[in-house]
């Protein structure tokens, strides 16, 4: 059974970091690309960075780039999301997502992020 289990949200000040972290059991980890999608109720779902197979590829939404740092273990099969200068609209769950041939196929339960002083 594949699972997928996110931690390292919390609440943090803006300008504050934190790095997320995916824990993934029941599939061969390094056979798939891995993305990190976030949700909040004002904008829906919205696709915050993948990362292929092996690490050497790494992919970010435009309002991403510059302060999200996706990476992976594929030793300890865990994602990570590293986030910079966090601000009040990065607040949202942050889900991770076993990627299939670009489909996002399994997710985890998420984790709350919340940026605010």
């Amino acid at each position: 059974e594949v699972q997928l289990v996110e931690s390292g949200g919390g609440l943090v000040q803006p300008g504050g970091s934190l790095r997320l972290s995916c824990a993934a059991s029941g599939f061969t980890f390094d056979d798939y690309a891995m993305t990190w999608v976030r949700q909040t109720p004002e904008k829906g779902l919205e696709w915050v960075s993948g990362i292929s197979q092996k690490g050497s590829r790494t992919f970010y939404g435009e309002s991403m780039k510059g302060r999200f740092t996706i990476s992976r273990d594929n030793a300890k099969s865990t994602l990570y999301l590293q986030i910079f200068s966090l601000k009040s609209e990065d607040t949202a769950v942050y889900y991770c997502a076993k990627t299939d041939h670009g489909s996002w196929s399994h997710w985890g339960q998420g984790t709350q992020v919340t940026v605010s002083s």
